[in-house]
């Protein structure tokens, strides 16, 4: 893998104090968010005290406060403490947990979803479902716009009964964590698929693989994690928390931090994009912005390029000089893909937040996919800057809408579409991209780095080797 000089690795180091765990509090007559009432761009500004018209944004040095104030860190501190835990699970009730279950204590742990302290009781999950956020205890509001939860089924809540405290283990039976002051409710499957989703139609990715056949009960409470989640698969060093991150920013003297969430190779259209944000943050003032380049490490469906491979064509990109290593820092994001469009677009734009970015760049049809069964987009392409724009609890975060960039047969690379001259431009679907590879033929000169268009050839023929012209099932990337 990339040396120091272009990936970032985690080193051991004593990371900065970070509070302890701040779970919201609901009051005790639930006033949840129903009497939220969502601005308008422009009253948004002027409840603010602001012009309602864009401006451009004061210039500052510190890093922007994560949602409720602080980071949550719910991994126990090394020592004793830890082996207290892996005893006291012997003696407990167990919930076995699946590859995405365990993908989401790592999100949880690490405070990717502060201020949640666990996986959610019902009034979270409810919140969530209908309103997109949670209301603190104070009355504030941050966004959280996918549930966080985790099934149980019949034998499981028998096996429990009224204890308050359970275990968690892996695949192979570890121990990994603890649930305490637990709540057990109803799982009921199709209201949260039809409002995460916005459909219930069959071949939902993430439905079929961590919903349909999941037990009938949820079980929330607050989260307590033995050790930090690794995966040994290579790619851990690669896995920064949000306090590593933070750390990382600091250490570059950012005074701006904007992220790209991605799951795909990186062409030159998306290092165009990226570049150019750079280029209008320093004429905004700022003095070193910085990019995060964050693919996601979690569940992806089947034919999506596994998180390996990615990695490696990332490596290649930054090693060709499409983006610059002394302004970007690459790391991988833990969660799970939902495919679930404006409403999980809101979720990655969120974590992000508690990780230090606060320009976030949104492009066409975000965390979308077609139709599982009709042949059309799932969602409508515009309606996940849209929504990004207004959603409740992300005011403090900038979102700077893709240009769209093309092929420009003239010039002979990737750039902003001119509609002048329309006929001079070539669209490279994501498809297009991969029938390509799949076929071992090389994409126009200048739409891709030499090295990393290879990579993306090596994969394919891999997968040519173990199954023939088949994609493999859907699994954790």
């Amino acid at each position: 893998m990339a040396s120091m000089g272009t990936f970032i690795a985690k080193t051991p180091s004593t990371p900065h104090p970070i509070p302890n765990a701040f779970k919201p509090q609901l009051p005790s007559r639930l006033r949840l968010v129903s009497t939220l009432r969502l601005p308008s761009a422009a009253t948004a500004g002027a409840a603010k005290g602001r012009n309602p018209t864009p401006r451009r944004p004061g210039v500052s040095c510190s890093l922007i406060e994560p949602d409720g104030g602080r980071l949550v860190d719910l991994v126990a501190p090394e020592g004793t403490a830890r082996e207290a835990l892996r005893r006291e699970a012997a003696g407990c009730p167990q919930i076995k947990l699946s590859r995405i279950d365990l993908e989401w204590v790592h999100v949880l742990s690490e405070g990717w979803a502060s201020p949640l302290g666990g996986f959610m009781r019902e009034a979270e999950f409810l919140q969530t479902l209908h309103f997109n956020c949670l209301r603190l205890g104070d009355g504030s509001v941050v966004n959280m716009s996918v549930p966080i939860v985790l099934a149980i089924d019949d034998a499981q809540k028998r096996a429990i009964g009224d204890l308050r405290r359970v275990a968690l283990v892996d695949a192979q039976g570890k121990p990994v964590a603890f649930l305490s002051d637990i709540e057990i409710y109803k799982h009921n499957k199709e209201e949260r698929i039809a409002r995460t989703w916005g459909t219930t139609a069959p071949g939902l990715p993430y439905v079929e693989e961590a919903i349909t056949k999941a037990g009938n009960w949820l079980i929330g409470g607050d989260l307590e994690v033995i050790e930090r989640i690794k995966y040994n698969d290579g790619l851990d060093q690669y896995r920064l928390s949000p306090v590593e991150l933070r750390e990382e920013f600091s250490r570059r003297n950012a005074d701006a931090v904007f992220a790209f969430q991605l799951r795909n190779p990186v062409h030159n259209g998306h290092a165009l994009l990226m570049t150019d944000t750079r280029r209008r943050l320093l004429e905004m003032g700022y003095k070193n912005p910085v990019l995060l380049l964050h693919p996601l490490g979690g569940f992806t469906k089947a034919d999506d390029v596994p998180l390996s491979w990615r990695m490696k064509q990332h490596e290649k990109v930054l090693e060709d000089g499409v983006l610059n290593p002394e302004t970007t820092v690459v790391a991988i994001f833990p969660s799970p893909m939902h495919y679930a469009g404006p409403t999980e677009v809101q979720w990655h734009a969120k974590s992000r937040i508690n990780a230090g970015a606060n320009f976030y760049i949104v492009g066409r049809d975000p965390a979308g996919m077609s139709h599982p069964i009709e042949k059309r987009d799932l969602y409508d392409a515009d309606h996940g800057k849209k929504v990004l724009s207004m959603a409740p609890g992300l005011q403090r975060l900038n979102i700077l809408p893709f240009k769209v960039a093309a092929y420009d047969t003239k010039q002979k690379k990737m750039a902003f579409f001119d509609p002048s001259r329309p006929q001079d431009f070539l669209f490279i679907s994501g498809t297009k991209m991969r029938t390509l590879a799949k076929n071992r033929e090389n994409p126009p000169d200048g739409f891709m780095c030499p090295g990393g268009w290879k990579v993306l050839v090596d994969y394919y023929e891999s997968m040519e080797t173990q199954e023939g012209n088949k994609f493999r099932e859907a699994v954790p990337a």
